[in-house]
């Protein structure tokens, strides 16, 4: 039994997961149902059943599921080719299920129970088809659509009320599902909200109406946005942009040097809730020369040698942390602790001072690391939070 699976599983190499789901379906769900065959090996076979999970193994894969000493990746998998076992519902609705903090099992237990037609999860699935990690977004978007086919988008849309953004959020997504005009959503308080609005697929006639009626700046702003999304007409984005006033962000500090900069590499990937002036500003900006990253280097060592700081060769910051991506060089000096960092967005440096002076001389910035100015309204990734960074984080940057 086990040769087959694991030879369609090998520990290296490649999974051949066609092949596997040309293997018997019994003979998947007792590797499954068997705790002591590897835990990765069993949820690929769990996934192998979908749509066709034998009958007489259903009540061991059940328990399998609802084993509190399972790994959670074998748990979730199982309810998901389980899904359509009502006898699953009352224990999905147990007090045990909700002390359940295995990772990820309070996500896959409200698509379950949405799956199982369960309209009492309605609204925390709403919720969560509104979080701002995407795999969430999808598990909350899986749960609503079984709900949806189960019910009705009517009779869901009759219980869910429009206070909250999430709730708003699914309002226009419904609406734009049943063919209406959600434009007004570009004008929604919340740029959650407004953000999904702008990466729907409106008519090019309808934005450029609404450009004329939006009842605040920041809506025209969306409209513009989505304008170009559906066109890619920059020439016509720029008129726009000249024509509602070239509203942008004003940040106290922030030069036009530094502000290109941050604005050219962080609004491509900037979170939902960004001010959407930073958007339209990317889009119609004049955008700097990438910076020639080498020949920084070799100025910034030639000038610390020079000054006889003894520096050691640059590394990347990723590399100086063990993982992640990075915006800096690190220039370690001599054998002591002392650094500086050399920003690959641009002629910026920063560290220590004594080589502040060198760096000047070699046409480097200095840039003050501490109670430097917060860009407002540009969200950033940053371990955990998506928010508005100060311009010393932005221009040296590392993420794990």
């Amino acid at each position: 039994m086990h040769e087959v699976i694991e030879e369609l599983l090998p520990l290296r190499g490649a999974h051949d997961l066609a092949g596997l789901r040309e293997v018997d379906a019994d003979l998947l769900a007792r590797y499954v149902a068997a705790p002591e065959n590897d835990w990765w090996r069993r949820r690929r076979c769990a996934e192998a059943l979908d749509g066709r999970v034998p009958r007489r193994r259903v009540e061991a894969l059940i328990a399998r599921a609802q084993d509190l000493g399972e790994t959670a990746e074998v748990r979730r998998a199982l309810l998901d080719v389980l899904a359509d076992r009502e006898e699953l519902l009352p224990w999905l609705l147990s007090e045990e299920r909700q002390h359940d903090t295995s990772y990820g099992m309070a996500e896959a237990f409200l698509k379950a129970r949405g799956r199982l037609g369960d309209r009492t999860a309605l609204h925390e699935l709403v919720l969560l088809a509104a979080d701002p990690w995407t795999h969430r977004q999808l598990i909350g978007l899986e749960g609503l659509e079984a709900l949806i086919e189960r019910h009705g988008a009517e009779v869901l849309l009759a219980e869910v009320g429009d206070d909250l953004p999430q709730e708003r959020l699914f309002h226009a997504r419904m609406r734009f599902r049943a063919g209406e005009d959600v434009t007004d959503a570009l004008a929604d308080p919340d740029r959650t909200v407004a953000h999904f609005a702008h990466e729907l697929e409106f008519e090019p006639r309808r934005l450029r109406e609404y450009i004329a009626e939006a009842p605040t700046t920041e809506a025209k702003v969306w409209a513009a946005c989505a304008l170009h999304e559906q066109t890619g007409d920059l020439a016509e984005i720029q008129s726009i942009y000249d024509a509602l006033g070239r509203p942008r962000v004003e940040v106290d500090g922030l030069d036009e040097e530094i502000r290109a900069a941050i604005v050219h590499n962080y609004v491509p990937t900037c979170q939902r809730q960004t001010d959407p002036r930073w958007r339209l500003e990317y889009l119609c900006m004049e955008h700097p020369a990438s910076p020639d990253v080498d020949d920084q280097l070799r100025r910034a060592v030639s000038a610390l040698s020079d000054a006889g700081l003894a520096p050691n060769p640059p590394i990347r910051a990723g590399e100086h942390h063990g993982s992640g991506d990075d915006t800096y060089h690190v220039i370690f000096l001599g054998d002591s602790e002392r650094e500086v960092w050399i920003s690959t967005l641009g002629r910026f440096a920063t560290g220590d001072d004594e080589a502040r002076s060198a760096l000047a001389d070699a046409g480097f910035r200095w840039i003050e690391f501490h109670g430097a100015a917060k860009v407002t309204g540009l969200h950033v990734y940053y371990f955990g939070a998506r928010a508005a960074l100060t311009v010393d984080s932005l221009l040296f940057y590392w993420q794990d």
